[in-house]
């Protein structure tokens, strides 16, 4: 299954036609171990918000959410950032992170420059329209995320919060790296 929410017709209401949104945690059964339907929720909630602002992203600004995300790293990064730097960032492969340049390159939104101290290195950083247009994407963004999140109250967040941040602690401490993973061309540099 892949991780796309659908609609279909829930079986027991068929008579009814009424229609029920199936998504990730409809896989978990109430004999499913708490911390799978936990996760399988997380993810489920995690994919509806991504497909959304996916959706906002490409209706309002003719964009991708990796292309936002490749801009909303250079913004923090005014002098730019190391292709290298760029996608260990955002999680992909370099390759993927060049592709996105080159569009976002095209449209005059970054520019590229050797490095200086480092010839084979390239750096990347938004131009001034980049920015600008950078700017009023993760405005209407933000308030996209407010909304999505409306339903819980400061004190819900705040909790939420707290909660997230000690799972991210204790999953972080029970990561271990795979060590039959070959490592990628990037790591052997290092």
């Amino acid at each position: 299954m892949g991780t796309s929410t659908a609609l279909r017709k829930h079986t027991s209401e068929l008579a009814g036609a009424s229609l029920v949104l199936v998504d990730l945690e409809t896989r978990a059964t109430k004999d499913d171990h708490q911390a799978l339907r936990l996760w399988l929720r997380l993810l489920s909630c995690t994919v509806r918000i991504e497909n959304h602002v996916r959706g906002r992203l490409r209706q309002e600004f003719s964009t991708t959410l990796p292309r936002f995300d490749l801009m909303a790293q250079l913004e923090r990064h005014p002098d730019g950032l190391r292709m290298s730097e760029l996608s260990k960032r955002l999680m992909v492969s370099g390759g993927n992170v060049t592709g996105i340049t080159d569009k976002l390159e095209r449209e005059r939104l970054v520019a590229r420059t050797l490095n200086r101290e480092d010839r084979r290195a390239i750096t990347v950083k938004l131009t001034e329209t980049g920015l600008n247009r950078f700017r009023e994407m993760a405005a209407s963004h933000e308030q996209w995320i407010i909304e999505l999140l409306g339903g819980l109250n400061q004190e819900d967040k705040q909790v939420m919060l707290g909660m997230l941040r000690k799972l991210k602690t204790h999953s972080r401490a029970r990561i271990v790296p795979d060590v039959n993973q070959k490592p990628s061309p990037m790591d052997r540099r290092k």
